[in-house]
């Protein structure tokens, strides 16, 4: 491949990957309701069997005064609520977290997680 070809294809890809990763909060709506069953995310929304996610980003896991069921493995595991952990948590919350009572598989997708990070990031700010 010539080199000229070979960069524009690199920076092709790259600026695809990126897009992906950026999120779309309203894709990211959509995935939401699979977790309405356990979650809310408005401002002083009820916890139902897991906490409300309301002020979710940069939170302590596991402390939430309004929410005494978690693991002692999620109380123990020191983790803040940044992009990077929701990313890992929403992939397989049990690998994150080995004893988490969360029984959510998880999402496979990169896309999905990045929009469903994205919608949450403005939902419960």
């Amino acid at each position: 491949m010539r080199p000229a070809l070979l960069a524009f294809t690199i920076v092709v890809a790259a600026s695809t990957a990126q897009a992906q990763q950026a999120g779309d909060a309203g894709s990211g709506r959509r995935l939401y309701v699979q977790c309405t069953a356990c979650h809310t995310v408005e401002a002083g929304g009820k916890a139902r069997v897991g906490p409300n996610l309301h002020g979710v980003i940069g939170a302590e896991a596991g402390t939430r005064p309004d929410f005494a069921n978690y693991s002692d493995a999620l109380k123990k595991s020191g983790i803040t609520w940044s992009d990077a952990k929701l990313d890992a948590w929403l992939k397989k919350p049990a690998s994150l977290v080995p004893g988490t009572k969360m029984i959510f598989v998880g999402l496979a997708k990169d896309q999905d997680r990045a929009d469903l990070i994205a919608y949450l990031k403005d939902a419960t700010k």
